[in-house]
C-alpha cells in the first residue's frame, strides 16, 4: 500500500492534500458505508490527529471530549495501540478509545474499543 508523507496509507483516497503554510494533510476515509474526513496538523514536535463523520469524532489525546459534550457533539479519544503517540490516522484508526463522552456513550462508543469500531458507532 502506497503511504505519503504524512503517514497514511493507501485505503484513504486521495493520499493527502496538504493545506498551504500550515502542513495540515486533509484525507478522505474510507469506513463501513460512509466517507470521514481525517485532520493532521503538525504541531512541531507531535502532530494533532482527528477523524471527523457527519456525527462526531475521534482524536487523539490531545482533544477535551468533555468540553465537546457540552455542545452535544459525539467524541471519544484514543491511546496509541503501539508506541508512544498517535502521529498518524493509521495510528488513530489502529488506537484504543481511553474516553468517550456522554453522546458518544449514547451511540455505542465504548472504551477499549478501537478507533476504527468507534468511527463506525459515529
Amino acid at each position: 500500500m502506497a503511504e505519503d508523507a504524512a503517514g497514511i496509507k493507501g485505503f484513504i483516497s486521495p493520499p493527502c492534500e496538504t493545506v498551504p503554510l500550515t502542513g495540515m494533510c486533509d484525507v478522505k476515509v474510507q469506513l463501513p458505508g460512509k466517507v470521514a474526513r481525517g485532520l493532521v496538523f503538525p504541531l512541531g514536535p507531535a502532530n494533532l490527529v482527528a477523524v471527523v463523520t457527519d456525527n462526531g469524532m475521534v482524536g487523539c489525546g490531545a482533544f477535551d471530549v468533555a468540553a465537546l459534550e457540552k455542545f452535544q457533539y459525539p467524541a471519544a479519544r484514543v491511546r496509541p495501540s503501539k508506541g508512544d503517540s498517535i502521529a498518524t490516522i493509521d495510528d488513530l484508526l489502529d488506537g484504543i478509545v481511553k474516553d468517550a463522552n456522554g453522546p458518544a456513550l449514547a451511540r455505542g462508543v465504548k472504551v477499549g474499543m478501537t478507533g476504527r469500531e468507534a468511527l463506525g458507532k459515529l
